[in-house]
């Protein structure tokens, strides 16, 4: 064990990890941003309001239990910066860590405590293998680091690959995404309370597709977290 810290602190002093935000050498202790800029993170509070922005997104069309998004999302922003890093720059740690701070939040919050899994919007299997992985998976494993609850990643699957959502409305993104989930495994759901969680949240309309997917079973409840 001795020898194996030893290696670490070399490699640490020869190849420093860099902060995501600033560009300046972590220091012991820290993971993919510095203190101050994880300081700087733009909280947008919500774990503490029971009807905010989130909630309000899916309300007239989705019975959901709670809602929370942990950062605003602005362009040229730090969050924009780190999540396009996440789904473009194949640093999936940064999933893991904005999930364990965000599980932090979602602790204070209390109503997490209700939450029986985890469950990551799939992405589509060929978007997946061109990718190499799926960002809200490694969300999704930050969140369960800081909570202990269980990640679901194989029950909630993509039916089909659905066009780019970028240029779309809000109706026209939830025709887009009409029946592109389905469920694999239904028995594990029974009255289960599952919490959907993604990157980004814009609309709303792939969320609710894949709510909807799940509120098929028996007795489920559903809640949503989003990072921005």
């Amino acid at each position: 064990m001795e020898l194996r810290e030893l290696a670490k602190g070399l490699l640490h002093l020869f190849y420093p990890a860099i902060c995501e935000g600033c560009k300046k050498p972590l220091v012991a202790g820290e993971r993919v941003l510095c203190v101050a800029c994880e300081s700087e993170l733009p909280d947008t509070g919500y774990h503490h309001i029971a009807d905010n922005d989130t909630v309000q997104r899916f309300a007239g069309r989705l019975p959901i239990i709670y809602g929370s998004t942990f950062c605003w999302f602005t362009d040229e922003g730090l969050l924009q910066h780190l999540m396009h890093g996440l789904k473009y720059g194949g640093k999936r740690e940064i999933g893991v860590y904005m999930g364990e701070l965000f599980g932090r939040r979602l602790i204070e919050a209390g109503w997490i405590k209700e939450v029986d899994m985890i469950m990551p919007v799939p992405l589509h299997p060929a978007k997946e293998r061109k990718r190499g992985y799926n960002q809200a998976l490694y969300i999704a494993k930050g969140i369960s680091k800081a909570t202990g609850i269980p990640v679901e990643a194989e029950v909630l699957i993509r039916n089909r690959k659905t066009e780019s959502q970028t240029s779309k409305t809000r109706n026209e993104r939830i025709d887009n995404m009409k029946g592109a989930f389905g469920i694999n495994g239904k028995n594990i759901l029974t009255g289960k309370h599952i919490l959907l969680c993604d990157d980004v949240l814009t609309t709303g309309a792939t969320l609710e597709s894949c709510a909807l997917a799940l509120l098929g079973e028996e007795s489920i409840k559903i809640s949503m977290a989003t990072i921005g």
